[in-house]
């Protein structure tokens, strides 16, 4: 998985109708100005201190634009850094937000000023880990090449222990998905809060786990793909567990929060009078605005979860 999506982020923009799928700040600006609004606000009742504004696979650089362009109204003016190994989106990116700094990963992230970090879509392309129980106890799937065909195969025992204790007795055929990769992560993140003051904020798909099941899928051309066909030519990602990133992050000794439903987070922050004012300003696009924050608040809405972490002392974050 991670080397499928190196290769795909890394040769083409996927983004948009053109692409393969389309995120939150692609459909509308008021997502970016919303995520912008919030970490103003949390900066501003943390005493406005020194920061820096980080964003993990920021895709075309829409979020943060519109997000800069609603923390410049409120005296937040941060210098940019980007977490982006594609060259094809580091390209998409400078055209949008001019003066950032790229990063290949976030162990060289400022250490001299607290962080509000976002991570919209990040975490689901992160690879994963899938454990299958077997008549004789765990094992985990792995992928197997066969002349051109890639095929799921059963890999080496897993020791009981690294199973939830609740679903160490599931039936035969049952899966388990986990994401080391999230978790390291989410733990150096909340190290960096913890020391250097900051909050981050995590937008995707996902649910409150652990839970059984298999949520790894493939997408191409706004459509489902096979996820062992044509590897790197598809975007392949995997549902969220939200409630492992809290942990994570709360074992390093950031506070979490969350996780809340996209919706219910966009209404919180403000999304309806944003609306109603765009509207307002352009009458002749009222229907699209309409459009688009429906589908931000729609199944989107539901799909789509928000979780923070905060630093010690921060104060709380708006919208949960």
């Amino acid at each position: 998985m991670a080397a499928a999506n190196t290769h795909y982020y890394a040769t083409r923009d996927p983004l948009g109708q053109a692409g393969d799928f389309t995120t939150s700040p692609e459909i509308s600006q008021m997502f970016g100005e919303l995520v912008g609004l919030w970490a103003a606000d949390l900066w501003d009742r943390a005493g406005r201190p020194e920061v820096a504004w980080i964003e993990l696979g920021p895709g075309r650089g829409t979020l943060t634009a519109d997000a800069l362009r609603a923390m410049a109204k409120a005296g937040l003016q941060p210098p940019v850094h980007f977490v982006e190994t594609s060259p094809v989106l580091r390209g998409l990116q400078a055209r949008h937000v001019s003066g950032a700094t790229w990063h290949d990963d976030v162990t060289t992230l400022p250490d001299d000023r607290a962080l509000l970090v976002v991570a919209n879509e990040f975490f689901d392309a992160l690879p994963i880990r899938q454990l299958v129980r077997g008549t004789e106890g765990w094992r985990e799937r792995l992928v197997a090449c066969q002349d051109t065909l890639f095929l799921p195969i059963a890999g080496p025992a897993i020791p009981e222990d690294v199973i939830p204790a609740p679903l160490r007795e599931a039936t035969p055929g049952a899966l388990l998905e986990v994401s080391p990769a999230s978790v390291a992560v989410t733990r150096a993140l909340a190290q960096r809060l913890v020391r250097q003051g900051g909050a981050a904020l995590v937008i995707d798909y996902g649910h409150e786990g652990p839970l059984l099941g298999e949520t790894l899928q493939a997408v191409r051309g706004h459509a489902f793909a096979n996820p062992y066909d044509s590897p790197g030519e598809h975007d392949l990602s995997a549902h969220v567990d939200f409630t492992t990133l809290i942990a994570a992050a709360q074992g390093m000794g950031a506070t979490g929060w969350g996780p809340v439903e996209q919706a219910e987070w966009l209404v919180k922050l403000g999304i309806d009078s944003r609306a109603a004012a765009l509207a307002r300003t352009a009458p002749d696009r009222a229907d699209q605005i309409a459009a688009d924050r429906m589908r931000l608040v729609g199944h989107m809405g539901s799909l789509f979860k928000a979780v923070a972490f905060t630093a010690p002392g921060w104060p709380e974050p708006a919208g949960f």
